[in-house]
């Protein structure tokens, strides 16, 4: 369920508190004792993010382990939703295939899905960047038209990217504060921060709440033949207001990021709301990973540089 490149290489790199160790003795121990059918398949390590850690089992499946507790309850959401969401949507998401129950070697909840062929989002993958935003617009607006099948902003389904900005306002402004002290010398923070404060004064969305991805981030897209074939990792899924999620195209090269704005129509309020939702991102990811996941920050501090650069004059 992902490109050979699996995500960023930071199995074994401990990211959060009470994270729960796992190795490949592990993984096969759970796998024999519950898919005894895949027992005698080849496992190999197939990357890690910053909620999971992966294993490749076999030719066509992936075993999915949450890091630490508060990560397993996404698993069992994409074991409810993702069966519903699947045949209503255009490109190929996960299909889970197994909810493994906790053990003593492994006390969290887990998962096998079904693996997706796929390369990394990137120049040496991607040729034509406009028609890469527009497809990716086009399966955004599809996944929020979709019927949201019962489904309410409560428990599993809520997360703040679906929210409103001002109740992010605090902590956001300590993320800054960070910021200002680990990139401050390379990056505008006070630039960063006139753009999030402008969107904070903007009147909040009141339209209708939809199904949100939540996370898609070029590391949860995959490609094949240059054009955008399947969208992962949905541990993210909420149900929401949809600004946050136009924010991860500022990971995006600009001919993509604009052909995504045009393609899906969004306002120019919507937009710098949705950019203050990229701003929020990043500079939380860089106070809170500055230490142990170099990579991610190094991400975070690009999106700042594209939101500066579109700002800047030509």
């Amino acid at each position: 369920m992902a490109s050979s490149r699996a995500l960023q290489q930071y199995r074994g790199v401990t990211l959060h508190q009470g994270e729960i160790p796992v190795d490949e003795d592990v993984v096969r121990s759970l796998v024999a004792q519950q898919c005894p059918q895949w027992a005698d398949l080849p496992l190999s390590p197939a990357g890690a993010g910053t909620d999971n850690t992966m294993y490749r089992l076999g030719a066509d499946l992936l075993v999915r382990l949450p890091r630490t507790a508060d990560k397993a309850p996404a698993l069992r959401k994409e074991q409810r939703w993702l069966p519903r969401l699947a045949p209503v949507l255009a490109c190929r998401i996960p299909e889970p295939l197994h909810t493994g129950v906790p053990t003593g070697a492994f006390p969290l909840p887990w998962s096998v899905y079904r693996w997706i062929d796929g390369d990394e989002v990137g120049p040496e993958t991607v040729s034509d960047w406009v028609a890469f935003g527009t497809d990716l617009a086009g399966v955004v607006r599809q996944l929020h038209g979709l019927d949201l099948m019962g489904a309410t902003r409560t428990g599993e389904l809520s997360w703040y990217r679906g929210g409103q900005l001002r109740p992010c306002a605090d902590w956001i402004g300590r993320a800054l504060a960070d910021c200002r002290d680990i990139v401050g010398a390379e990056i505008d923070i006070d630039n960063v921060e006139r753009l999030w404060q402008a969107a904070l004064a903007r009147p909040e969305p009141s339209g209708p709440q939809v199904w949100l991805h939540g996370d898609l981030r070029p590391a949860n897209l995959l490609v094949r033949h240059g054009r955008l074939h399947a969208v992962i990792d949905f541990g993210g899924l909420s149900v929401g207001l949809p600004d946050a999620e136009h924010a991860p195209v500022w990971d995006l090269p600009a001919e993509a990021r604009h052909a995504y704005r045009n393609a899906a129509d969004v306002d120019d309020s919507a937009w710098i709301r949705a950019r203050a939702w990229a701003i929020a991102v990043a500079v939380s990811g860089i106070s809170y990973y500055q230490h142990s996941y170099p990579a991610f920050v190094a991400e975070c501090r690009a999106r700042l540089q594209a939101i500066l650069t579109d700002e800047s004059p030509p």
